[in-house]
């Protein structure tokens, strides 16, 4: 009788996985090698990339950088044998696309702000950073229009002002008048003193204690400045407003949600350039005679009302995707509305949302494009005005590309940041 064994009577040693699994190797075999028809369309791809970077890298590396006109541009290339970009209105007028007419000795205002914007966010994109940092982040929406536009500091004060006393009233007066009625008069009393107060108490401490910087008109604003004054300021009001407009299409109070779902469907129903267009006209017909209500404010108001009625659809979703449970749980904890919402529900339907949501937010910058329709010199509206001077007319496709490349690399970041916060809040097997 055989005395071999089939069962192995000792452990293996740990071997190094097989080379062509490891590494790029096992990368390129597993994502561009894996069967025959990838073989077949990874070569056609390559073939027609290699192509494409044939035709378009000769005509992009084209030294044309220095020339001041498109016909020295022309003549540089006639002197290369073979077409080329002319880039020479790049060099010239990039400073003209980040700032538009914006006074150049305070370049450095807007690139402060711009730098500030960055620091701000930081300790809200990534929850890593100190918890402190937040306190900045409170201050900088009222310490950004104050750099871009100017004038007396009194005015973002009273501003903030406004919040301050719409928590007061919310914190001190419900024990005494309830909770609905504190929670109105904390959206009514700011409003107020925003309105009829804020600007004289400003003017008077400014007579006694003037601390100002050099105005600036709104229409010194162009280019990329414009763009990302107006997208920032619309996407980061707009989520809070979408989540209060997603809340109140659930509510169970009639008139909450019947006004909720009124506006929601009468912004989607209706055109961006629509509203940008009442923004640029009939707005001042229903002001008080004399007002002067910015434009870019106007504009602000309108992309942000926009946007919060998309966002709004966006977290309703979220909501819906819960199961019943959730809400059930947060009952049997004892937690009221507002406290279910902020630790239990709203946190859920966020991260579900989150691919919709960064989509409602590129969409916004990309919208804001469409403000050169009513006047105001966004990079598009830059670069007509540009193409006009007779050096640069007949130039298409440097001067689009750039504005393309640019916004490209905008909401290209926003994209790969949506990707890490879903991979970071990631809590399922995968």
């Amino acid at each position: 009788m055989s005395n071999t064994h089939y069962v192995r009577s000792e452990m293996l040693s740990e071997q190094e996985p097989p080379a062509a699994t490891t590494g790029a190797i096992g990368w390129v075999r597993e994502n561009l090698f894996s069967s025959a028809f990838n073989s077949v369309v990874t070569l056609l791809a390559l073939a027609f990339i290699y192509w494409l970077l044939a035709q378009a890298l000769p005509w992009m590396v084209s030294p044309t950088w220095h020339a001041s006109s498109l016909t020295e541009c022309r003549e540089i290339i006639a002197e290369l044998g073979y077409g080329g970009a002319c880039w020479g209105i790049i060099r010239e007028r990039w400073l003209q696309f980040m700032f538009g007419f914006y006074p150049k000795e305070l370049y450095w205002r807007v690139v402060l702000d711009f730098i500030l914007l960055f620091v701000a966010l930081a300790p809200v994109l990534f929850t890593h950073l100190p918890r402190k940092m937040l306190y900045f982040s409170a201050i900088y929406p009222f310490l950004m229009p104050w750099l871009l536009w100017g004038g007396t500091i009194w005015n973002p004060v009273m501003a903030a002002l406004g919040f301050v006393i719409g928590y007061l009233a919310s914190r001190h007066l419900a024990p005494v008048l309830g909770n609905l009625a504190a929670t109105i008069l904390a959206f009514v009393l700011p409003v107020i003193w925003w309105i009829f107060l804020s600007g004289p108490v400003a003017d008077g401490i400014a007579s006694v204690l003037p601390l100002a910087i050099q105005s600036v008109e709104s229409r010194a604003f162009g280019g990329y400045m414009l763009s990302i004054t107006i997208g920032v300021v619309a996407i980061a009001l707009s989520l809070p407003i979408g989540i209060l407009l997603a809340l109140g299409r659930q509510s169970n109070l009639l008139i909450v949600r019947s006004l909720s779902v009124g506006f929601i469907e009468f912004i989607r129903g209706v055109p961006l350039i629509t509203l940008l267009f009442v923004a640029s006209t009939l707005l001042n017909i229903f002001m008080p005679p004399g007002t002067d209500f910015d434009i870019i404010l106007r504009v602000i108001i309108m992309v942000t009302l926009f946007a919060s009625a998309y966002m709004a659809e966006v977290i309703r979703g979220g909501l819906a995707a819960l199961p019943r449970g959730q809400y059930e749980a947060a009952d049997a904890l004892g937690l009221d509305f507002w406290m279910a919402q902020r630790l239990i529900i709203m946190p859920q339907a966020l991260k579900i949302s989150i691919p919709g949501i960064v989509s409602t937010f590129i969409g916004v910058f990309k919208d804001t494009t469409l403000v050169s329709i009513i006047g105001l010199l966004d990079p598009l509206g830059l670069s007509r005005a540009i193409l006009a001077d007779a050096a640069w007319n007949g130039l298409v496709w440097e001067i689009y590309g750039f504005i393309a490349v640019m916004f490209f690399i905008f909401c290209f970041s926003m994209s790969r940041y949506s990707m890490y916060l879903e991979r970071k809040l990631q809590t399922g097997h995968r």
